[in-house]
C-alpha cells in the first residue's frame, strides 16, 4: 500500500527520526508526534514493514509492506444489539479531551444518559473546571496525551491527592506502553482504548461509578516489543 503527496518533502535531518515516539516538528500544543510511530508499531505487529521515499520540493511516499494471507476471510457477523447499561443519577463526570469532535460527542452522549458533565480541552484547563465546580466530581475520564505539559496520568494524581476518592478512566489511541507514561505501567487501571463506541463508554463509566474495575487491557506481544525496541 502507498501514501504519496506532492508537498514540501521531508529533509534527511527529519526522516531518519519520523518513527521516534514523541519525536515531531510542530509547535508546542500542535502534536504529540505518536503517529507514525504507532503506524509503524501496527505494520510490525502484522509482520510488515514501510518504506519512506521524500525528496525536499517534491514530496514524500510511504510504500507499506504486508504478507499475503493465503487464509479465506472470516465471516462476518452481525453482533446482537447490547442493551444500555443503567442510565447516571446526576452523578458529575469530568471530561479531559483535546479533540473538540471527541470530546462533544462524549459529553452528549453522558449528558443524554443522566450525568452531570463539565469538560476541559487539557489538564490546565481542567484544574480551573474543578476549582470552580459548585458540585464534587466523582469520575474523571481524561485523554492519557494532552498539549500544555500535563499528561492524564499527571492530572489524575493531582486530582486524586484532593480527592482520594475520584474515580479515573483513562482514554487514548496509543496503549499505555506506547504512551510511555511509565509512573502507570504495571498498575491495574481502567482504560478505554480509542476509537471507542458510545455504548463502551456509558458502560466504562457505569462501571467504574459502581466501584467495579474495568476488564485489563492485554497489550499483544509483537506491541510490546515495538514499544520497548522504538
Amino acid at each position: 500500500m502507498t501514501v504519496a503527496d506532492c508537498g514540501s518533502g521531508i529533509t534527511p535531518e527529519v526522516i531518519s527520526r519520523i518513527f521516534d515516539p514523541f519525536f515531531t516538528t510542530k509547535e508546542v500544543g500542535k502534536g504529540t508526534g505518536l503517529g507514525l510511530s504507532t503506524i509503524h508499531g501496527i505494520v510490525k505487529q502484522h509482520e510488515g514493514w514501510v518504506e519512506v521515499a521524500s525528496e525536499v520540493g517534491r514530496g514524500s511516499a510511504f510504500k507499506i509492506y504486508f504478507p499475503v494471507c493465503d487464509a479465506a476471510p472470516a465471516a462476518i457477523v452481525k453482533p446482537a444489539q447490547a442493551r444500555l447499561p443503567d442510565p447516571g443519577h446526576g452523578e458529575t463526570v469530568l471530561v479531559v479531551e483535546d479533540e473538540i469532535s471527541v470530546r462533544d460527542l462524549a459529553c452528549a452522549a453522558l449528558e443524554r444518559r443522566g450525568y452531570r458533565v463539565l469538560k476541559a480541552a487539557d489538564g490546565r484547563e481542567a484544574l480551573a473546571v474543578w476549582e470552580n465546580s459548585s458540585e464534587p466530581v466523582e469520575l474523571l475520564l481524561t485523554d492519557m496525551v494532552m498539549p500544555r505539559g500535563m499528561s492524564g496520568g499527571e492530572l489524575a494524581r493531582e486530582l486524586q491527592g484532593r480527592n482520594p476518592q475520584l474515580k479515573v478512566i483513562y482514554t487514548s489511541g496509543y496503549s499505555p506502553e506506547i504512551v510511555g507514561d511509565h509512573s502507570l505501567l504495571g498498575e491495574q487501571i481502567n482504560f478505554l482504548p480509542k476509537p471507542y463506541d458510545l455504548q463502551g463508554l456509558l458502560n466504562a463509566v457505569r462501571l467504574c461509578l459502581k466501584g467495579d474495575a474495568l476488564p485489563r487491557y492485554e497489550i499483544p506481544a509483537r506491541e510490546t516489543e515495538t514499544a520497548l525496541h522504538t
